[in-house]
């Protein structure tokens, strides 16, 4: 059984679209896009430093549109000429949730980053309003850290499994994370986000995101849509849909997702670009599945194979 994943705000580094641009079409793929929403993402994803991608309302198109473009070299979109590859199931962390509605047929590809778009610029104008971030910690019991960050005033906005919650509040919240950490956690790292997101500091947010979505027409999943709200499995693109808007404000549950994942019976797991994070999760949590991640496209003729022998 075949999982594809999207990770989430975080993943981007400099430059990493680069040799994706060079595949056919890539260039004129991702400047449609940039032209549809404004901005122009292979620039970001090419000259742009660490600094500027770190910016919410340019990391979250330019993921969703590095995770179309890497699904797409790998035959993985709905609707792919030759080469087609259908997942079993299909799960984003965070803004990879709209990839991830695009690979289960809910969204177009236009659709998902005119979304990404709104819901970058809505999140960015709500973590404005506060200095705010986002520390992984690596380590402990989750009950002990849930517990020590809600007396630090933290939320526990990313509870992944694989040992790592990330907390989530106002830098000074964060800072004294950093000087009192939870017992058993081995290490507090500042994670590359701008802003406290799936918390109650995103709520403005919401809204915002509800008006654009409300102009969309969700197609129903053509595969498995693991939410990771709760780590179920949803059936109508009306909630997906309303699922991806009220997230912004609520905590990931990637330890759910993985947890259906399991009981679902997952042999593999893809990720897609820029992979990494969800890769090394899975190897932690799931022993025996095999995973890989699209990082560059000298890894697709591996994730091939992959497909090959487990979709």
């Amino acid at each position: 059984m075949l999982v594809l994943v999207a990770p989430g705000q975080g993943a981007q580094t400099p430059g990493f679209l680069t040799d994706w641009l060079a595949l056919p079409g890539a260039a004129d793929r991702v400047a449609a896009w940039s032209d549809a929403i404004g901005l122009d993402l292979a620039h970001y994803g090419t000259k742009a430093d660490a600094d500027e991608i770190r910016d919410t309302a340019v990391a979250q198109p330019l993921l969703v549109a590095a995770g179309l473009l890497s699904a797409s070299a790998l035959g993985a979109l709905p609707g792919a000429s030759d080469g087609t590859v259908t997942p079993d199931a299909v799960a984003g962390h965070s803004v990879g949730e709209i990839t991830a509605a695009v690979l289960a047929g809910v969204l177009g590809e236009t659709e998902a980053l005119t979304l990404v778009r709104r819901r970058g610029l809505a999140m960015a104008e709500a973590a404005a309003v506060t200095a705010t971030g986002m520390s992984a910690l690596l380590g402990g019991d989750p009950e002990v850290s849930v517990a020590h960050l809600e007396r630090l005033g933290l939320t526990p906005a990313n509870v992944n499994g694989a040992g790592q919650i990330v907390a989530a509040g106002t830098l000074e919240q964060l800072a004294a994370l950093a000087e009192d950490k939870p017992e058993g956690v081995r290490k507090v790292v500042a994670l590359k986000v701008a802003g406290a997101f799936h918390t109650h500091h995103m709520a403005p947010a919401v809204d915002r995101l509800a008006e654009a979505a409300s102009a969309l027409a969700p197609a129903d999943p053509k595969v498995t849509y693991v939410s990771n709200k709760d780590g179920r499995a949803v059936d109508t693109g009306a909630e997906v849909l309303e699922r991806l808007v009220g997230q912004v404000a609520n905590p990931v549950r990637w330890d759910l997702c993985m947890e259906t994942f399991q009981r679902l019976g997952v042999t593999a797991l893809i990720e897609m670009c820029p992979g990494g994070t969800l890769t090394g999760l899975a190897k932690r949590a799931l022993p025996g599945v095999k995973t890989l991640a699209l990082k560059t496209p000298a890894d697709l003729d591996a994730a091939r194979a992959l497909v090959a022998e487990h979709a």
